[in-house]
């Protein structure tokens, strides 16, 4: 680990270093963001980045545009301690610290998204980077306002769609892109405007691409593949948003809608051997025509691909400079209709459906003995349910009911800052799911009682330096799909069993292991989670550092792992029994519970050189293991490996230049039944003009992605060797702020 400790050291000594050569004015390129400006708008209480004794970025203006992706992971892998899912490019939802799924909540303007990301890899997240105006990552447990799930972290996507101020003219962006490695082309737009305490908000995208390229590369079965099948997208949405501003009332309502097709990669390779042999019948005269129909039919009969829909309505109602106790009351209502099917051979398969209520209601008391916070009630209902012949996990009906109070004191050089929180969950299924299923379950009403509390402070060591520290302790109630799920997932191509069955394994016979799930008599644990969290920050005039190590430990902790075992299907091999002996089935992935810990660090450093030129740099590293494991191997599966990147920043009048590079080492700390990774670095570099025109500007921009072409595979991703990152791309776009 000696390397790791190096860079670790690295980026210490240059934080420490470059505070001795502060100008005296401070230095802010066009890509960058004033750090001190910055507020968290995920936090009630509205404090600074600088003013949080968890680590929180912030992706606004040029640095989001200059990230901007398909998907939110995509979007966010940049982020120092977050990496991606990555479904492939078409759905990519984020990773923060080793842990996703229902431990990372993604919420939009502070209300969770409410779609199925949670549930799958597949899923895609219900979040538009491209007409967000900043993007919140808050890394840690974030349990005491976002609820119980939201140990491993919070992202939140904010828009205007829920206007807050008044506009006296109409303002907004538009903006369009064009990417070569998968045809992309992508349009935004966002525009503002009001007149008195009237004002309104409109958004607006669309995005289209093809199939995109990868460098060259080998499947198991030898054939070399530079395309990855299946991996289109065609996506659109809208949003609508008015409110009344007063002085001291303001209401705020907003629609809006998303609809996204997109392929599912991995599944469309299969037959090509087939197809082969099929053409070598031709005759060489029909070779061509007859090819290009099999392979039209192929798709056509094979590929699976999601459709999914989202109506979401928001509304805000703030009333402020109150008298009495409370001088601010906030109510926040949000209701999303979600609809995700997975569509098989030109038949829906699956159709999830989410349909969730969720009022957050909460009042700001006036400064009480130096203490000022605020203490408030949260209820969210979700109604999820899979239909159809496809369908692994029972409709569920869930309620979360929760009191919580945050409170924040300045003691000379401390803020200090505590909090707690209690909430009632409720997962209740629909045991009918189970009359056609081979299992003999009967579940009843599941609930559960998590409590979180946090302390810590954020000392002022200097002007420029500030050292924050903070404990978290917090109870996550298992969501229903990891109790409930029991099936055959067609998109991830996996069988599912979560933790609420047991697996009774036949291996009488070595060359046919058969199981059988049956319902668990045990019931399944909340997760325990505590957490330390230590983050050292400098913010000079020529330097911005930050650096935090972590430790959480986690009792009962929840994960998904394959078995070893094989799913297939009784019926398929009654059909044609010789053609299923030949055939692989499909790998059985349960939820199993065990206790584990997860520690590492994130480093980033921002250090201007001069006007015209700055270097920025980051490193984390992750480290997940079980505490106690049944056969000696304690690693946790699809961690993400160790990054360092670094980037190179010119800017001239109204040039700006960047070149930068990210290793990812190689990942060899690997769970039972999967693979290493190797290590690989993709190289980057842009070119950006901005054109003032009068009031307004336009920025013009050039970007390349992975210019050697280095092949690069996803250790988190369930589909890394079928799907791996994109080849060499260049992306060209256009802004025209108004």
């Amino acid at each position: 680990m000696s390397h790791k400790l190096s860079t670790t050291c690295t980026f210490v000594m240059a934080a420490l270093l470059g505070n001795t050569a502060i100008a005296a004015d401070k230095v802010i390129q066009k890509d960058e963001n004033d750090i001190e400006t910055l507020i968290i708008t995920a936090s009630p209480l509205e404090r600074s980045v600088l003013q949080s004794t968890t680590p929180v970025t912030i992706l606004s203006g040029d640095e989001l545009e200059k990230n901007q992706a398909a998907t939110l992971g995509e979007t966010l892998k940049s982020v120092p301690g977050v990496n991606s899912t990555y479904f492939g490019p078409v759905s990519s939802s984020p990773i923060i610290r080793g842990l996703d799924g229902p431990r990372v909540k993604v919420v939009q303007n502070g209300m969770d998204s409410s779609d199925a990301s949670r549930v799958g890899p597949d899923h895609v997240t219900t979040n538009e980077a491209s007409t967000a105006t900043q993007i919140e990552v808050l890394r840690g447990p974030s349990t005491l306002l976002f609820g119980s799930g939201a140990i491993g972290g919070v992202v939140n996507v904010v828009d205007n769609r829920l206007p807050k101020t008044r506009q006296d003219e109409t303002s907004g962006r538009v903006s369009a892109l064009y990417d070569s490695v998968s045809n992309e082309r992508t349009a935004s737009t966002d525009i503002n405007g009001g007149s008195g305490n009237f004002a309104w908000h409109i958004d607006a995208f669309k995005r289209k691409t093809d199939d995109y390229d990868v460098p060259e590369f080998a499947l198991e079965d030898g054939d070399i593949v530079d395309t990855i099948d299946n991996s289109d997208i065609d996506s659109e949405g809208y949003t609508f948003g008015a409110g009344w501003i007063g002085d001291d009332v303001t209401v705020s309502l907003a629609y809006g809608r998303l609809e996204t097709d997109y392929g599912i990669p991995g599944h469309s390779h299969d037959d090509h051997e087939h197809e082969d042999e099929e053409d070598e019948d031709h005759d060489d005269d029909d070779h061509d025509e007859d090819e290009d129909h099999d392979e039209e039919e192929h798709e056509e009969e094979e590929e699976v691909f999601a459709r999914m829909k989202q109506d979401r309505f928001q509304s805000v109602v703030d009333w402020k400079n109150l008298s009495g106790f409370f001088n601010e009351l906030h109510w926040h209502n949000t209701y999303t209709d979600y609809q995700h099917s997975e569509i098989e051979e030109g038949e829906v398969g699956t159709t999830f459906k989410n349909d969730t209520f969720e009022s957050r209601l909460w009042a700001k008391h006036k400064v009480t003995s130096g203490w000022e916070g605020v203490v408030g009630l949260h209820y969210t209902d979700s109604e999820f349910s899979a239909e159809g012949e496809e369908a692994f996990t029972p409709s569920t009906d869930s309620t979360h009911t929760a009191l919580f109070i945050l409170e924040e004191k300045t003691v000379g050089d401390f803020l200090w800052q505590l909090g707690g929180r209690v909430e009632r969950v409720s997962h209740k299924p629909d045991n009918d799911f189970f009359i056609t299923s081979d299992v003999d379950a009967n579940f009843k009403e599941l609930t559960y009682t998590a409590s979180s509390a946090s302390a810590g402070f954020v000392y002022s060591v200097s002007d420029n330096q500030s050292l924050a520290v903070n404990y978290a302790f917090s109870e996550r109630a298992p969501s229903s799909a990891e109790i409930f799920s029991n099936g055959l997932h067609i998109s991830t191509s996996t069988f599912e069993v979560g933790a609420g069955y047991d697996l009774v394994i036949d291996d009488s016979d070595p060359d046919d292991v058969e199981f059988t799930v049956v319902q668990s008599s045990e019931a399944v644990d909340k997760e325990i989670s505590n957490n330390l969290d230590i983050t050292y920050r400098v913010q000079g005039d020529n330097l911005q550092a930050n650096f935090s190590v972590f430790y959480n430990q986690v009792d009962n902790y929840l994960f998904q792992q394959n078995t070893g075992l094989e799913f297939h299907d009784h019926e398929e091999e009654d059909h044609d029994e010789e053609e299923h002996d030949e055939e692989e089935g499909t790998a059985v992935y349960a939820f199993n519970q065990q206790d584990a810990v997860i520690y590492g660090f994130e480093a980033d450093v921002d250090w201007h050189f001069s006007e015209n030129l700055r270097l920025s740099g980051f490193t984390d590293f992750t480290r997940a293991k079980l505490t106690d494991s049944d056969d000696g191997n304690d690693n946790l599966p699809r961690i993400p490996p160790m990054r360092v990147g670094a980037e190179l920043h010119w800017e001239q009048d109204n040039w700006h230049a960047e070149f930068g590079a990210t290793h990812y080492a190689k990942q060899d700390k690997i769970a039972d039944f999967e693979t290493e990774t190797d290590g690989y670095t993709i190289v980057s570099a842009s070119f950006n003009y901005y054109l003032p025109l009068g009031d307004n500007d336009l920025t013009l921009y050039v970007k390349g992605n992975n210019l050697t072409d280095e092949l690069g595979k996803v250790h988190s991703s369930f589909i890394k060797d079928v799907a791996p990152l994109p080849g060499r791309s260049f992306v060209v776009g256009a802004k025209y702020n108004f």
